[in-house]
């Protein structure tokens, strides 16, 4: 989270977003040119206004007046032109900037351990890649060239200023630093309360987007009162965040108006007070300065107003290179990026934790040779998915080895190693896309004939037919137009595809139905053969023609075997789970009897 320093302008922040902007420095030259020109074609009018007045108007010059009126018209032409060029540049500058960083952030992102994101808000996550993102290119487009530019605006009056009239000058320069004291407090205010506002919307975010994902627990349970109270408390929050910084402008902005009207009264009394008496100031520098008075006061209440927009902007950036200052990816320093393995499997002595000092594996070993498939079975938070998620190098082990063909996983590249092994997972997560990309994962090798073909040969492709547009059928946001067993079905057919040499299902066939829990075992029957598999199995039923059944129990293996071995061992903890399961399904089975 970006931290509240006081300072108006964080330069070494600003530093790092310039950056960015190198591969645009022809962009970037021309935007502070323009500038530069719109300060000097904005003090021009006033300059070829008194001009006009003093030598044109009271002389009755009507041909000079012809010539002066057409030169003010020129340079209004020429100011409009470059206002549009500089407003559009800007912008583009800005939209080019934060293309570049959102696409790092997100590159960035996806190279996170998964044990990041077991800590991270995605509420949070999407406010820092999407709006805080957008808010850094006002930065650009509405704040720091902006304020140069008036800036520049501002030094050329008070310079042209001094050289029509000092003693007008000094009237106006007496009420400066008034407005400058005061805006000096209101930047101060308002870069808390933007930081405010900015957690309050990250909050806001992240509690609407878990709700809705979890919405069908909230109706569920009937907490509809109870969140919608709970949404009411944040969204409460989020509006006096913003009501404090509309309170700030309340109090500021009316001070430059009224600091505008006073200098032009007394320019108006001291400037008419000379004309009249001793001509010492023309009727022209007056008019003049009445127009460059507003071109000085008016910039400071825009200046203000747009460091408000930069401060936002770099609360913005200083929250998003938070990010991608985060350490937190798995080591990918492997020589070997082709990985040709046959299927061997081995760890050695393996400790883990996800959370430092509690240990939820202690020295876990075992060997799968090749094409054998073997399961794993134990109680919930036994370590059974930890084991998938460390062969995956998802976490980084605490000390042990896994190695496949006798090479450790961290020697290999993290896509070699990932692209060998495919894992269907309980939770299955599809995309709002069609049902072809969600198993191809838009893999330009994976053609269309080959998932059909591979749909055939385990036995979904009648499914898949039967849907709206068959294979092109868009199975909207989380897969939501599917039943569980259908997504676990398509889940099963992504990891086909890829065809293996090591596949994983993790709990593939605890959340269908019978038909097609039927269409996974005989799946299962047809891929496994010349694979190594892993089974990750709640039901022990499913699990019996493995070739070794691993049981696991508080993170550690307490026996290993076949099913029949497992079932002579006396005292057994796998037989005992089987007994248990046994006892459970035969009651949940046993037929009602008919009433006659």
């Amino acid at each position: 989270m970006a931290k509240v320093t006081g300072k108006v302008f964080d330069v070494g922040l600003f530093r790092r977003l310039l950056v960015y902007t190198n591969p645009y420095k022809i962009t970037l030259y021309f935007v502070a040119i323009a500038a530069v020109l719109l300060s000097v074609f904005a003090v021009t009018r006033p300059v070829l206004l008194k001009t006009t007045i003093n030598d044109y108007i009271l002389t009755k010059d009507e041909y000079g007046l012809l010539i002066f009126t057409l030169l003010m018209l020129g340079v209004l032409v020429f100011e409009v032109i470059f206002q549009f060029l500089f407003v559009f540049y800007a912008n583009w500058l800005g939209q080019s900037i934060i293309k570049d960083i959102r696409q790092k952030l997100f590159n960035h992102m996806l190279n996170f351990k998964m044990a990041y994101y077991d800590k991270s808000s995605v509420g949070r996550l999407v406010t820092r890649a999407v709006s805080d993102i957008e808010t850094i290119a006002s930065i650009f487009s509405q704040g720091l060239f902006v304020i140069i530019a008036d800036l520049l605006k501002m030094l050329v009056v008070m310079s042209l200023m001094l050289f029509m009239s000092w003693k007008l000058a000094l009237i106006v320069f007496a009420i400066l630093p008034m407005i400058i004291y005061a805006t000096r407090v209101f930047q101060k205010a308002m870069k808390s309360a933007f930081e405010e506002v900015r957690t309050q919307i990250s909050n806001l975010n992240s509690f609407v987007q878990e709700r809705v994902t979890g919405m069908k627990i909230v109706q569920l349970f009937s907490r509809e009162k109870t969140e919608y109270k709970n949404f009411k408390k944040i969204n409460e929050k989020h509006k006096n965040g913003w009501l404090k910084t509309v309170w700030y402008n309340s109090i500021f902005f009316p001070i430059p108006e009224m600091a505008n009207s006073i200098a032009v009264g007394l320019v108006v009394w001291y400037g008419g007070l000379m004309a009249a008496v001793d001509n010492s100031i023309g009727l022209g520098e007056v008019i003049a300065f009445i127009m460059l008075i507003g071109m000085l006061f008016r910039p400071l209440r825009q200046i203000a107003d747009k460091f408000n927009t930069l401060q936002m902007g770099m609360v913005a950036a200083g929250r998003v290179f938070s990010i991608l200052d985060t350490e937190s990816s798995i080591s990918d320093e492997g020589t070997i990026t082709a990985l040709d393995i046959k299927g061997d499997i081995s760890f050695k002595n393996v400790h883990f934790s996800y959370i430092e000092g509690e240990e939820v594996l202690h020295g876990i070993s075992f060997n799968v040779k090749q094409g054998q498939t073997v399961a794993i079975v134990g109680a919930t938070g036994a370590g059974k998915s930890t084991i998938i998620n460390l062969l995956n190098r998802f976490y980084e082990i605490d000390s042990g080895t896994i190695c496949i063909d006798e090479t450790n996983v961290k020697d290999v590249k993290l896509d070699a190693l990932r692209t060998k092994i495919a894992v269907v997972l309980q939770d299955v997560f599809l995309f709002a896309d069609t049902i072809l990309n969600n198993i191809t994962l838009q893999n330009p090798s994976i053609t269309r004939e080959t998932v059909e073909k591979a749909a055939k040969q385990i036995g979904v492709h009648d499914f898949i037919m039967s849907l709206p547009n068959n294979y092109d059928y868009n199975v909207k946001e989380r897969g939501g137009m599917l039943s569980s067993g259908q997504r676990q079905l398509i889940s099963f057919l992504r990891a086909y595809v890829t065809n293996p040499r090591i596949l994983i299902l993790d709990e593939a066939t605890s959340s269908v139905d019978s038909y097609s829990e039927q269409l996974i075992q005989n799946a299962t029957d047809t891929i496994t053969q010349g694979r190594t598999s892993i089974v990750i199995a709640h039901r022990l039923a499913t699990i019996k023609k493995a070739d070794t059944i691993i049981v696991m129990n508080a993170g550690k293996i307490v026996e290993q075997g076949s099913h029949n071995e497992l079932l002579q061992l006396q005292n057994g903890y796998y037989k005992n789970l089987y007994e248990v399961q046994s006892v459970s399904y035969t009651h949940l089975t046993l037929p009602t009897k008919r009433i006659v």
